[in-house]
């Protein structure tokens, strides 16, 4: 039903959209776009649309002044469940190439981004889905079984590699006039991010090997748990289930009562009562905040994705060897 509605919701912003330009404009509206897709706009930028913040940013590192961006989930805003804007329904319109994470992070095949696709006529050769040639990693039921894809693989330094070269790979294809502007600023971003990833495994190794265990609310981690060799702990395992619910809080009192984790922490975008209680019951610690879905505000902690990992290692690594 939540899905059906959100289609409706998109089907019906693009409505208004359409109403507002006008019956008579319609002819000249479409000529337009149709230049807009084939030449930029009239500095000769590329129309680039971006999921969310993260994407954002790297599309802009690589990018330079030879795009122009509009991105459609603001900080502050869960990227999992969003509904588009009129304004970003008419971005996604006039779009020369569209960036999304994939992961079911925007909600997969059926979630707002696909509908959005779908609602605008949005051609899908021009979206690039930038998680393409990631290995998933499966967030399981109580059972065990592997029950959907763990969206949060940018968490991971060398997932973020791999995204890098995926819109290096688009943008060339795009605009291929650029190639050489745009490879020049990739193999900056691509060197700062290979030497982010060499700091996460200098770092957590340094890490007494019994304390390397890493609790957060949400299962945001476990890419990076994997990758680096921390053990994860989670109240619940994605912000659009059940959160902190009496079974999930006991589940996981028990787990830190078995490992006695050097402290908790908490992310910045979510409810921090379930953690409050979990740290009165343990007696643990909340370290700090460690960031999951999003960047942090222009200019401030965490506000690009570079400095997003390095504040997310400098405060695991604090945490860690704080005892």
């Amino acid at each position: 039903m939540r899905k059906v509605i959100k289609l409706m919701t998109v089907a019906f912003l693009t409505v208004i959209f359409l109403a507002a330009c006008g019956g008579n404009n319609n002819e000249a509206a479409n000529e337009e776009t149709n230049q807009n897709k084939d030449t930029g706009n009239s500095n000769g930028e590329i129309q680039v649309v971006t999921s969310f913040t993260l994407i954002e940013d790297m599309v802009r590192e690589i990018g330079g002044d030879k795009v122009e961006l509009r991105n459609l989930v603001p900080i502050g805003t869960d990227p999992h469940e969003y509904d588009p804007l009129p304004d970003g329904i008419k971005a996604a319109t006039d779009a020369d190439v569209l960036f999304y994470n994939g992961f079911n992070l925007e909600g997969g095949d059926h979630g707002w981004f696909a509908n959005m696709m779908y609602s605008v006529e949005q051609d899908w050769d021009v979206a690039f889905e930038l998680t393409e040639g990631v290995e998933p990693l499966y967030l399981t039921n109580e059972d065990g079984k592997d029950e959907e894809i763990n969206p949060h693989a940018f968490l991971d330094p060398t997932v973020g590699i791999q995204m890098a070269e995926n819109t290096l790979d688009a943008l060339i294809e795009v605009d291929p006039n650029n190639k050489e502007y745009y490879e020049e600023n990739a193999d900056q971003y691509l060197t700062a991010l290979k030497n982010m990833d060499e700091q996460y495994h200098e770092r957590i190794n340094d890490i007494p090997e019994g304390d390397r265990i890493l609790i957060t609310s949400e299962r945001a981690y476990q890419y990076i748990a994997k990758r680096y060799g921390l053990t994860e702990g989670y109240i619940w395992a994605i912000d659009t289930e059940e959160n902190g619910s009496p079974e999930q809080i006991t589940s996981i009192i028990e787990f830190i009562e078995e490992r006695q984790p050097p402290v908790l922490f908490l992310e910045t975008n979510v409810d921090p009562r379930p953690m409050e209680t979990v740290s009165s019951e343990t007696g643990i610690e909340i370290y700090g905040e460690v960031f999951s879905d999003e960047i942090g505000k222009p200019g401030e902690e965490g506000g690009t994705y570079l400095k997003f990992l390095q504040y997310n290692i400098d405060m695991i690594y604090d945490g860690l060897t704080s005892n």
